[in-house]
């Protein structure tokens, strides 16, 4: 047999090989399944059995929360041959509850999902929550001073620095500073226009990004360690989680995240829709 006609056969088998060592065990519909389910609050397939009087949250994406104020969003894709998950990123500040905070949402069929064991239950959830600042960080930095002036949820102007993650940040009180990144200064009873606490977190998200996101080890506190990661996807369109007359399976975004994942091929990202996922585009923590 000719040299060149020896080389064509290996190269055939080759790429034969590893078609099949690609090919995954789950397909598409899958995936767009366990999406579904999550945006119709209901347990995933892939929840733990466990005792019937469980709770069970199997909780979708949000950009318009209303007791969270939106900073950052992205989205994380792992999979291999039998395994994929995709984690859902989001940073902000959680008003009433006075704690800047990352929310990773899990999906797939390998997530370890988080369990709160009590005696009469247990509490079984696709959520993660990563503190970024303290609710006592806040409470110290938080204005106490002015008369008719606002205290609430606003930045003393003497403030010099703020613990975030264990690391001491420069704290930038020049308002126009923030409004030149589109981010608003509250007006009432604030005529020193001192800065909220949403807006400080939103103004990391915009200057300093990497500490208001998750590491790579957080994110993979709840899928295999050794399960590869595709790609991070920062901007995406996104529809409104309270629009329930489209569910994920009818969404450009989603069908493209589950060709993905089963092909493993990130060139297929290839969105149609201009992406809308900043936080300026939603109305959120406004309750």
């Amino acid at each position: 047999m000719k040299p060149f006609l020896i080389i064509s056969l290996i190269l055939g088998l080759l790429t034969i090989t590893q078609h099949i060592l690609k090919k995954s065990t789950f397909e598409e519909k899958d995936i767009l399944q366990e999406l579904d389910l999550a945006f119709e609050e209901k347990p995933s397939s892939y929840f733990p059995i466990g005792k019937d009087n469980d709770i069970r949250y199997n909780i979708f994406p949000d950009l318009e929360h209303g007791y969270f104020a939106t900073a950052n969003s992205k989205i994380h894709l792992y999979a291999n041959s039998e395994k994929w998950a995709i984690v859902f990123e989001k940073s902000g500040y959680q008003n009433r509850g006075t704690s800047a905070e990352i929310e990773l949402n899990y999906f797939g069929n390998c997530i370890n999902y988080i369990i709160e064991k009590y005696q009469e239950r247990s509490y079984i959830t696709n959520t993660q929550r990563i503190i970024i600042i303290e609710p006592s960080e806040f409470k110290k930095i938080e204005n106490k001073e002015g008369k008719g002036i606002e205290k609430f949820e606003l930045i003393d102007e003497k403030i010099k620095e703020i613990k975030v993650r264990n690391k001491y940040v420069t704290f930038d009180n020049n308002s126009k500073n923030y409004e030149k990144l589109g981010i608003q200064i509250r007006d009432y009873q604030n005529p020193k226009r001192l800065i909220a606490f949403e807006a400080f977190v939103r103004y990391l998200s915009e200057t300093k990004p990497e500490i208001v996101s998750a590491t790579e080890e957080e994110i993979r506190q709840h899928i295999p360690k050794n399960i590869p990661k595709l790609m991070t996807i920062d901007e995406f369109y996104f529809i409104s989680r309270h629009n329930e007359t489209i569910l994920p399976s009818n969404q450009e975004l989603y069908k493209l995240l589950a060709k993905i994942l089963t092909i493993k091929d990130t060139s297929q990202w290839k969105p149609t829709l201009k992406p809308n996922n900043h936080w300026s585009n939603w109305k959120s923590g406004s309750l």
